[in-house]
């Protein structure tokens, strides 16, 4: 009977459909990285979201472990590669949170551009503007996606309806689909009204958004970040507004958030003005955080993990 060991809170039918099928899911959601270590020899199976890193040392004294599954879609916080050599598999979900991902990426966009959040605030406090909170329009533009795997493509589903221009950078080829046309970076800079980011967090990916991006865009452009935080250069960023070659920005990923996904700003001059400007919207990194979400992840978790048992089985047959 395969052992499991789950390091972080997750939805109840997660270890409770886990154990209906037959593992062994025990919970250790306060002992810290260095008391895991000392009993994850112990388990074939580890459950995580973003509580520690799952480095080459814990990886070292996990010596029964198959798999490690992530409830979420990044996988920056495990060292991937080492992981493989080892012969563990990798399992994440990003299929469970990518609605909620594209619901929120084109809320904030929304509010953004109709100046929503701000007009409510105004309202609210008796202030009566009428033409300061005058929108943009979504309909006619084009929006431009980086990163088309799963995230990416369930924003571009959601723009359908919206009667805009939909192309998409990628570095595999052949993705284009009903919902959004394949481009190159330059077709991007020169077309693209909003730029949304879908990218995963590596070496490559950070700062992707920097000056230099900024500058190369024709148009004033609206940027979206539900990504990582490590993928915009927030300086940057903040010039790019002052300028005004950035319209705005919807970011629910930061630069300076932890890997726990915790983070402080304080006496950060760059998270002031962003936090003071009516061009920003900021949301707490839960664009995939939804009540379904977490459900669906789940669920998504469960049956790659039966499914892998089952694929293994079939094979020593």
């Amino acid at each position: 009977m395969k052992k499991i060991i789950s390091v972080d809170l997750n939805h109840s039918s997660l270890n409770t459909s886990l154990q209906k099928k037959g593992f062994i899911v025990d919970e250790f959601h306060t002992q810290t990285k260095e008391e895991i270590e000392n009993i994850i020899s112990n388990y074939n199976g580890l459950i995580i979201r973003s509580r520690f890193p799952i480095d080459k040392q814990f990886l070292d004294k996990a010596t029964n472990l198959e798999f490690i599954a992530r409830v979420g879609a990044g996988m920056e916080n495990i060292d991937c590669e080492y992981a493989k050599q080892k012969g563990i598999h990798l399992i994440n979900s990003p299929e469970g949170n990518r609605d909620a991902v594209a619901e929120h990426c084109l809320g904030m966009l929304l509010s953004l551009m109709h100046r929503i959040f701000i007009a409510n605030i105004e309202v609210k406090n008796n202030i009566w503007k009428r033409e300061e909170n005058r929108g943009d329009e979504l309909m006619g533009k084009t929006i431009g996606i980086v990163g088309y795997g799963v995230m990416g493509k369930a924003f571009a589903k959601r723009l359908a309806g919206f009667s805009v221009n939909v192309i998409f950078v990628d570095i595999l080829d052949n993705l284009e689909d009903e919902f959004a046309k394949q481009a190159n970076l330059e077709t991007i800079f020169s077309e693209c009204d909003v730029v949304s980011l879908h990218l995963p967090q590596t070496e490559k990916t950070k700062h992707y958004v920097n000056s230099d991006f900024i500058h190369k865009m024709q148009k004033p452009f609206y940027l979206i970040n539900s990504a990582r935080g490590q993928c915009v250069n927030l300086a940057d960023l903040v010039d790019g507004i002052k300028s005004n070659k950035v319209k705005g920005a919807c970011l629910d990923v930061l630069e300076y958030e932890k890997s726990s996904f915790d983070f402080d700003f304080k006496n950060n001059e760059v998270m002031e003005f962003l936090c003071n400007s009516d061009k920003v919207i900021l949301t707490p990194h839960v664009a995939g955080w939804s009540f379904q979400s977490n459900e669906k992840m789940a669920k998504i978790i469960v049956d790659k993990i039966d499914n892998l048992y089952t694929n293994i089985i079939k094979q020593t047959i």
